[in-house]
């Protein structure tokens, strides 16, 4: 039976740090959540998935509730065409599923996380005071939060499509989920959470606010939200959950052993490259940076343990393959490379 680790939304190094809190609720929330990230291991294939969709361009979506319990998927409270429930995390749920199949198969034409259909579902109101999201290998689940320094991990529309991006990545490269290879994971797991997000709000590069997790922070923490794209290392500074720490530049890139290999916090390398081609181009970043970054996803020459340099070039081949060689685009995505020091 093939097993595979979650793909946690909060990464454990912010989760360590409310461990550390003095007071006693965060502290055993923190412990708790990081318990159940650390322990949890998907049974991909355990049971039979619900049936998908045949037809090319519509999804299924299937909502479930936990009911505050630990029990996978739970019951079942809205499915694909019915009427909205009245719980704002299972309809939040339910419109983040959409949202991200709508950018996938509108953009890229792609059916699904696996290309084929599969339904998409998702289970709410994981656990007592949940500080997380992940993705599991078959399905997303959502925790509430505790209220105090995070709200419903259902509220960000870009949560929904990131932890969803990960069964892209499942179903494409399958990028190892460390070191280099792991931060390009995250970080396309950002790039394209964000696009969902832009897609769906009808944005351009110059309106869309390129931070992910807008919205998941309470009024109590000194933050806009988890990560920022645009500007690495500054979505927060609180006294309780430290400085964001993600680098925008090789030359600041971080070695460490925590966080496999710091898969949250180099990713703002790469998430930095593709905001910099993103606005060089201009217009809605689904339509150039981003078909470049899907047909790399989907490249048959990504290897498993890619490093940067490895992506970069992948990218720049992938940029002339689509636009042409000596376009605009692929000397945007050279000197977004170059910008953040991948590439010389």
């Amino acid at each position: 039976m093939r097993t595979m680790s979650i793909r946690p939304f909060l990464p454990p190094y912010l989760l360590e740090r409310i461990a550390g809190s003095r007071n006693a609720r965060q502290r055993d929330r923190a412990y708790r959540t990081l318990h159940d990230d650390q322990g949890f291991r998907a049974r991909a294939g355990a049971a039979e998935l619900p049936e998908g969709s045949a037809r090319r361009g519509e999804p299924v979506r299937h909502v479930h509730s936990a009911g505050h319990t630990r029990e996978l998927p739970g019951e079942r409270v809205r499915s694909e065409g019915e009427e909205a429930s009245g719980d704002p995390a299972v309809d939040e749920a339910y419109q983040g599923l959409g949202a991200t199949y709508a950018l996938y198969w509108e953009a890229f034409q792609r059916h699904s996380l696996d290309d084929r259909g599969m339904a998409l579902l998702a289970t709410v109101h994981y656990g007592e005071d949940y500080e997380n999201a992940f993705w599991d290998g078959r399905q997303m689940v959502f925790g509430d939060g505790d209220g105090e320094l995070f709200n419903r991990f259902t509220i960000a529309l870009d949560i929904i499509a990131h932890e969803l991006t990960h069964g892209v990545i499942q179903h494409e490269a399958a990028l190892v989920y460390a070191d280099q290879a792991g931060a390009l994971n995250e970080s396309l797991a950002d790039v394209f959470g964000s696009l969902v997000k832009q897609h769906r709000l009808g944005q351009d590069v110059e309106s869309a606010d390129w931070l992910i997790g807008a919205g998941l922070f309470t009024d109590r923490v000194e933050g806009q939200a988890l990560r920022s794209m645009a500007a690495p290392g500054t979505a927060y500074d609180d006294p309780l959950l430290g400085r964001d720490p993600q680098p925008g530049h090789m030359r600041d890139f971080v070695e460490t052993q925590d966080d496999n290999g710091g898969v949250h916090i180099n990713s703002g390398i790469p998430n930095r490259a593709f905001h910099h081609v993103a606005m060089a181009l201009g217009g809605h970043a689904w339509e150039e940076a981003g078909q470049v970054w899907y047909d790399t996803l989907v490249d048959e020459r990504l290897a498993r343990n890619s490093d940067f340099v490895a992506f970069a070039e992948l990218t720049l081949d992938n940029a002339g393959r689509r636009f042409g060689t000596d376009g605009e685009v692929r000397r945007a995505v050279h000197e977004a490379w170059r910008a953040v020091g991948v590439l010389s």
